[in-house]
């Protein structure tokens, strides 16, 4: 079974991409793999951001890894909160708060289309590939669920009526952005 470190903290990233894969990789996430830092995301891309963490922990380990990069673009408000997703209201990640300064921001508009985006930077033999995967949908008014995590709570994925925070992993995971692009990557290491 091939071993890939994921370059990340958050474990319900690793608990979504563990319930993808299944048992056909071992995923190790930075604290399984004793890597204790936190990579900054200074750029104004997924992709760079996503690269800037892969590389970073090739360069610590040698080994082969992947990380990703998720950003829900809006385009009523120019594409935001895009690469700032996970610090939309400043520098504290606070849910909540995030998704207070998404629907103050949306009040009165009418276009309310929106969609995820992963961008997986994967260094397989010290060359990097990148995986794409999109989720479009929309913005609700009203916070709506209690599974998931980010911007679940407000999001309704194409072709449901409910937000990803009322679905199950197994049923958000028909739609999931992160899914799509993690399928990609799965295809690409099993060719």
């Amino acid at each position: 079974m091939q071993t890939l470190i994921f370059a990340t903290n958050n474990q319900h990233k690793v608990a979504e991409i563990r319930a993808v894969l299944g048992n056909r990789f071992h995923i190790i996430p930075l604290q399984e793999a004793g890597i204790d830092i936190d990579i900054p995301e200074p750029h104004d891309t997924l992709e760079a951001n996503a690269q800037e963490k892969s590389q970073t922990i090739h360069r610590l380990t040698g080994q082969d890894c992947f990380s990703e990069d998720t950003g829900l673009e809006v385009p009523a408000l120019n594409g935001e909160p895009g690469v700032k997703s996970a610090r939309y209201a400043g520098d504290v990640r606070s849910f909540d708060a995030n998704i207070d300064t998404l629907l103050g921001k949306l009040k009165g508009k009418t276009d309310r289309s929106a969609r995820f985006r992963t961008v997986i930077s994967l260094i397989l033999g010290g060359e990097e590939y990148r995986f794409e995967g999109i989720c479009p949908g929309r913005i609700i008014d009203e916070r709506k669920g209690n599974e998931g995590f980010g911007y679940d709570p407000v999001f309704v994925p194409e072709g449901s009526d409910r937000t990803f925070a009322e679905m199950s992993m197994e049923e958000k995971n028909k739609f999931s952005h992160r899914k799509k692009a993690m399928e990609k990557m799965i295809a690409f290491l099993s060719s």
